[in-house]
């Protein structure tokens, strides 16, 4: 017998031990099901990283689809007068160390701004444009504010070791990129921060089905234990612990699914179904996922996210996805980037994203420059201005 966990004698009978009770005076009470205490993950920056980026797939995929997009975004470097096809700014910035390539630095800076809401870059080498180029980790580094409210300096701690930059040189050696903060004068409030709450309920309804398939949550049925004389009885404690391990041996986990259940001695099985509450889970998890990916400004269609109609089709979000998230994060920081290293060399350059190389706004650069073209009452000049083109040099 599968649950041969009753003991009896020769004749039948069942055990003379009379059975235990419970001692506590609320022991006839039974707690089915309470509301208990809110439980939110920790708000710093290394926590929301490690719940929020590494332990939850969305917030993972919604980092990088920004990041990513947003790194490979093509740069032009222009002044005043021409556009440049090689720059030092450029060559710079196609190897910026000897341990990465231009899409590398740019992922991990977009990626600790979307995290932090801060970024960090480093210049290294003195005399001229920096030799190479780093981004620091944000969860590492200190704003040091002056008596005038401004940074003096910024302070690196890693491995119990804390190395200064002072600020108060010429050109900066750091370069500090924040998103707007309206509680905060030195550091950005990232989309992390803001979708803190939603990741924490998707988290939660991800191991919420975890307990379901490893039955560990609501039990799916109850087994009743009849008294010889069909009233309810008592189990004693060795047929109660007994019974618990024939069931977590032989009936709990994916291997054991389906399997039948013999009963005996007074046991009854009672299916028991899901309550509306228990069945609303997958749509609480769908829920904050959109949550989640409105606050980093990704599109849900573009995550497969189901019940999401909000664009036509996945190439008109795709091209929202670029108009209104990778592209002012790209522009924002590309010109910040150019006014800090054009310090370095003493000539104004400017870094902006190229739009024509974009693929996914191909149709309106397309449409753009037919309709500006064709507009014969614009000179020359106020074409190219209009295209984002530097004058001609005559």
């Amino acid at each position: 017998m599968v649950l041969d966990f009753l003991r009896r004698s020769g004749d039948g009978a069942e055990t003379s031990q009379p059975p235990e009770r419970k001692a506590s005076a609320t022991g006839p009470v039974i707690a089915w099901q309470g509301a208990g205490r809110v439980a939110w993950s920790p708000r710093d920056t290394a926590s929301l990283t490690r719940t929020g980026f590494v332990g939850n797939p969305i917030g993972f995929r919604c980092v990088k689809l920004v990041a990513e997009a947003a790194a490979a975004v093509p740069l032009v470097c222009q002044d005043t007068e021409r556009r440049y096809e090689t720059h030092p700014v450029l060559s710079l910035l196609s190897r910026p160390n000897g341990a990465q390539g231009r899409a590398d630095l740019l992922e991990a800076l977009f990626g600790q701004i979307l995290l932090s809401g801060n970024g960090y870059i480093e210049a290294v080498g003195t005399g001229g444009l920096p030799s190479e180029l780093h981004v620091l980790r944000s969860d590492r580094m200190n704003l040091i504010p002056g008596a005038d409210g401004w940074p003096v300096a910024y302070e690196y701690t890693v491995g119990g070791k804390t190395f200064r930059f002072d600020m108060a040189a010429e050109v900066p050696p750091i370069c500090h990129m924040r998103s707007f903060h309206p509680q905060d004068d030195h550091y950005g409030l990232s989309p992390m921060q803001a979708a803190a709450m939603a990741i924490d309920v998707h988290s939660s309804a991800s191991r919420w089905s975890k307990a379901l398939l490893d039955n560990a949550a609501r039990p799916s049925g109850a087994i009743v234990y009849r008294g010889s004389d069909g009233g309810h009885g008592t189990l004693t404690a060795d047929q109660y612990d007994r019974l618990l391990s024939e069931m977590e041996m032989h009936h709990q986990g994916a291997r054991n699914a389906g399997r039948p259940m013999l009963l005996e001695g007074g046991l009854d099985w009672k299916p028991m179904g899901f309550s509306p509450s228990d069945m609303e889970f997958q749509q609480t998890k769908a829920d904050a996922a959109r949550e989640i990916a409105t606050a980093f400004g990704v599109p849900p269609m573009l995550l497969g996210i189901p019940g999401d109609m909000t664009y036509a089709n996945y190439q008109e979000a795709n091209r929202a996805f670029y108009r209104l998230t990778v592209l002012p994060l790209a522009s924002r920081v590309a010109a910040t980037l150019s006014d800090w290293l054009s310090r370095f060399q003493g000539e104004a350059v400017t870094l902006a994203p190229d739009l024509d190389r974009i693929p996914a706004l191909s149709a309106e650069r397309e449409a753009q420059w037919a309709r500006i073209g064709a507009a014969s009452f614009l000179t020359e000049a106020e074409k190219r201005s209009l295209l984002g083109l530097p004058p001609l040099v005559e």
